[in-house]
């Protein structure tokens, strides 16, 4: 193997990488988006006071997506 083979297996090694890192960082948000999000509604169809609080244990899965997008960056520029 030449040396620009070489790189070139490690420059596609790190987009499958970073791909994978957002990737499954998106689907386990989605899934757990899915459960709470129900639960979410429901609990503010009865009580009207926890809507604030419902929307934050809504936005606290959404964080991950973003620890898995600086991570599969980091696999790419660093």
């Amino acid at each position: 193997m030449t040396l620009e083979m070489v790189q070139a297996s490690q420059m596609g090694m790190k987009a499958l990488g970073a791909g994978l890192a957002v990737g499954l960082t998106g689907i386990g948000t989605g899934v757990a988006e899915m459960a709470i999000g129900s639960a979410a509604v429901g609990a503010t169809a009865e009580n009207k006071d926890i809507f604030g609080l419902a929307l934050l244990f809504t936005v606290i899965p959404e964080t991950i997506v973003i620890f898995g997008l600086v991570v599969g960056l980091l696999l790419l520029f660093v």
